[in-house]
C-alpha cells in the first residue's frame, strides 16, 4: 500500500513586472506593521508614586540607631544634671564656698525669656553677634587654612611668617580692643576684627599642625606618580590634612565667640554681650542668665555646624579607630 502525501498549496500574491513596486513595497511594510502591532502587547500606564507619611516616618527611623540613642541620652542626662544643679542651688540657697544667694532660679530666667524672648531688641542683638561671628570666622578661615598649608608645607615661607605669628600669638584678643577702635573707622569693623583674631590662630596653627602630620610616603608617592604642584595640594595635602584643619576650625569658632562677647561687652552698642552687660548694669540677674544660655546656645550651634560639614567632606574618617561606622 502505498502512502498519500498531502501537499499544502500557499497562495503567493502575482507581482505584475510590469507595475511600479513602490506600492507593492508599501502595502507588504502596512501589513507586517499592522501584524507586528497586533502582536506586542500595550505596557500598562505604571501608577503614580505617592507619599506615604508611614514610609517617611520608617526612613527617619532607620536612621536612629542604638548608638545614636545612647548619645542623645547621655546628651540629655547629661544637660539635665547641669539644671539640676542649677534648680537645687537656688531652691535652697545654698553657699558652699560658691554662693546662690543672687542667682536666679530657672522659672526666673524661663518668665525672663517669655517677656524678652520675641521683642525686636533681643532678635536683633542675635542677628548682630551671628552677623559679627560669621565675618570675623570666615575672614579667619580664608586667610588661615591657605597660609597654614603654606607654611606647613615651604619652609621659606615659615622661616618668614612664623616669628610674626608666634609674636602676635600670646596677645589676647581683648587686648586688641583699644588698638583695634584706633585702627578702624567704627566699632562694628574693629569688633569683627577681635573676632578674626580670636579665631585666626587656632585655625593657623592646626593647619600648619595637619600638613607636618601627614605621612610623607604620600606625598612621594604622588610626585613619582607624576602629580604637579595644584594637584600635590588639592589631592593629598590638603585631604590629608583636613582633620587638624576642622580641630582648628571648631577651637577658633569658641576663641571667636570669647573675642565677640569681650568686645561687644567693651565697645559694642549691639549684640548678645552688649545685651549681657547692660542687664548687669541695671542688676537684671535673669537677663544676665539669658544671655549666657543665649551665647552657649549658639556656640553649640555653630560648632554643631562645624562638625556636620568635616562629617560630610572627610566620610573615610568613619573607618578610623574610634570612628563610627
Amino acid at each position: 500500500m502505498g502512502s498519500t502525501a498531502t501537499a499544502k498549496i500557499v497562495a503567493l500574491p502575482m507581482v505584475d513586472k510590469h507595475a511600479d513596486p513602490e506600492p507593492v513595497a508599501a502595502e507588504v511594510k502596512a501589513s507586517a506593521a499592522q501584524m507586528s502591532a497586533a502582536e506586542i502587547p500595550v505596557p500598562e500606564p505604571e501608577p503614580i508614586p505617592t507619599v506615604s507619611l508611614t514610609k517617611v516616618f520608617l526612613g527617619l527611623l532607620g536612621y536612629v540607631t542604638r548608638e545614636r540613642m545612647v548619645t542623645a541620652l547621655l546628651a540629655c542626662i547629661s544637660i539635665g544634671a547641669l539644671f539640676l544643679f542649677w534648680y537645687l542651688g537656688t531652691k535652697y540657697r545654698l553657699e558652699f564656698y560658691i554662693r546662690f544667694k543672687n542667682v536666679p532660679t530657672p522659672y526666673e530666667v524661663y518668665q525672663q525669656l517669655t517677656q524678652v524672648g520675641l521683642s525686636n531688641k533681643y532678635l536683633f542683638n542675635i542677628a548682630m553677634s551671628v552677623r559679627r561671628i560669621l565675618l570675623g570666622f570666615m575672614i579667619a578661615t580664608i586667610i588661615g587654612v591657605p597660609l597654614g598649608l603654606a607654611i606647613g608645607k615651604y619652609q621659606r615661607v615659615r622661616d618668614f611668617f612664623m616669628p610674626v605669628v608666634e609674636i602676635m600669638r600670646p596677645i589676647p584678643a581683648i587686648a586688641w580692643v583699644p588698638m583695634s577702635i584706633m585702627l578702624w573707622p567704627n566699632n562694628e569693623a574693629s569688633i569683627v576684627f577681635i573676632t578674626f583674631i580670636g579665631a585666626f590662630f587656632p585655625i593657623l596653627l592646626n593647619t600648619i599642625h595637619g600638613v607636618h602630620s601627614l605621612d610623607g610616603v604620600l606625598v612621594r608617592a604622588a610626585r613619582c606618580l607624576g602629580a604637579s604642584e595644584i594637584r600635590l595640594f588639592m589631592n593629598v595635602i590638603l585631604p590629608g590634612s583636613l582633620p587638624h584643619i576642622f580641630t582648628g576650625l571648631a577651637v577658633g569658632m569658641g576663641v571667636a565667640w570669647v573675642s565677640l562677647i569681650a568686645a561687644e561687652m567693651i565697645s559694642g552698642q549691639f549684640g548678645v554681650g552688649y545685651f549681657t552687660w547692660e542687664a548687669y548694669s541695671l542688676v537684671d540677674y535673669p537677663a544676665i542668665v539669658l544671655g549666657m544660655i543665649t551665647i552657649g546656645v549658639l556656640g553649640l550651634a555653630c560648632s554643631g555646624i562645624i562638625r556636620m560639614v568635616g562629617v560630610l567632606l572627610m566620610p573615610w574618617l568613619a573607618f578610623a579607630p574610634g570612628g563610627r561606622r
